[in-house]
């Protein structure tokens, strides 16, 4: 069976005033070629299709023609929310859907959902995890000591009904760490999972029974663990932090049990997002400007403020996203800015803005009270609610 695995796509994304709208449907356009070049039996999408729980009109509507595009084509499609999807919007239409080989799982409701294919190895069984939190599973084994974001992943794959013996893939949506340590980190979800991602971090060891893992949530492709546990990362760059990341798609084929063969295909964006720095003067001469029509980050070592430095960049480079200063003057702010005491915040006031920078509301005091709770257990934090 032949896979082409993608995640974190995030339609409706913008950045600054700059919506990616042609962007995402070109590179969703070049995902769909892909496909067919590879001649992929199913395209697997590991979660946060949309940027927000309320996507826009425009993002809809580009996930619409995306699928679409797939099913003509003959691929079967396979769809999990992440943590930045509504469960209820990503989930409309999903029962009609699956007459046209789309098989979407938006919301964990005490069982995983299982889609079987025969290939001319045999059976494939495909798993489908949408993003989970402790609570969520708990409500469905109340006997069950759940407390972590581990323990709910477990506990949800323990129900599953999953035979190690099998071809079985995964689709799930999660922050997974491999036992040597960490991820690596490329993108909007980097500075909240580097505070607090003590508290959402599981294990690789948990999908020890499926042949591939497809996984979402980390926006640089990487294996975890053993190779065939992976993130697809963003089709994308969406933040400075990624300027350096080669995106890619992860296309995996599975011969008999145990043959896993993976190649990552290089994606080419309709415009790329660069970091420039230095001074003005330097860095809009002829022999500098290239590419015009990239995001750019722009970062000026001038030591004196230049007025309407914005409306000057873009004269060059029409789509300049932001500009700032690295000079004397900045570095002695920076200073005064990021003193010890600004930096000692509370556990609590950790994890309240990293739940809602991830989820756009407040954390609830029940929440709140349980990963506390989970914190001091684990050695985290020793602070109480």
């Amino acid at each position: 069976m032949k896979i082409l695995h993608i995640s974190d796509l995030h339609l409706g994304r913008s950045l600054a005033e700059y919506d990616l709208k042609e962007d995402q449907e070109y590179i969703l356009q070049q995902i769909i070629s892909i496909a067919e070049e590879k001649k992929a039996d199913a395209v697997l999408i590991a979660g946060d299709v949309y940027d927000r729980p309320v996507p826009s009109e425009w993002a809809v509507g580009l996930f619409d023609r995306f699928l679409s595009g797939l099913s003509d084509r003959g691929f079967c499609v396979f769809v999990i929310s992440g943590n930045h999807d509504s469960d209820e919007r990503l989930n409309f239409g999903s029962s009609l859907l699956k007459a046209r080989n789309v098989f979407i799982s938006a919301k964990y409701e005490g069982k995983l959902q299982r889609e079987d294919f025969t290939d001319s190895c045999g059976e494939v069984r495909v798993y489908l995890l949408p993003f989970v939190k402790a609570s969520q599973v708990r409500h469905f084994f109340p006997d069950e000591k759940i407390e972590t974001y581990e323990d709910a992943v477990r506990a949800a794959l323990a129900h599953g009904g999953i035979d190690p013996s099998a071809r079985n893939i995964l689709v799930a949506h999660q922050f997974v760490i491999g036992t040597g340590g960490g991820v690596s980190f490329g993108g909007s979800e980097s500075s909240a999972v580097r505070n607090v991602g003590l508290v959402e971090q599981i294990s690789a060891s948990c999908f020890e029974a499926f042949d591939y893992a497809a996984l979402g949530h980390i926006h640089s492709a990487q294996q975890v663990g053993r190779r065939e546990v992976r993130y697809a990362g963003s089709p994308l760059k969406y933040s400075l932090s990624e300027e350096g990341n080669e995106k890619s798609v992860t296309f995996a084929e599975l011969g008999e049990k145990g043959d896993v063969r993976i190649e990552l295909i290089p994606l080419r964006p309709l415009r790329d997002l660069r970091h420039i720095k230095g001074k003005m003067e330097q860095l809009l001469s002829n022999d500098i400007i290239t590419d015009t029509d990239d995001y750019i980050y722009a970062t000026l070592t001038d030591e004196e403020l230049i007025d309407d430095a914005m409306g000057i960049f873009r004269r060059y480079y029409p789509r300049t996203v932001r500009i700032d200063y690295d000079n004397s003057h900045t570095r002695e702010i920076s200073a005064a800015v990021f003193s010890p005491a600004e930096e000692e915040k509370s556990f609590s006031a950790l994890i309240s803005e990293f739940y809602h920078e991830m989820y756009g509301c407040p954390i609830s005091e029940e929440e709140l009270r349980e990963v506390l709770e989970v914190a001091k257990e684990a050695g985290v934090s020793d602070e109480t609610h």
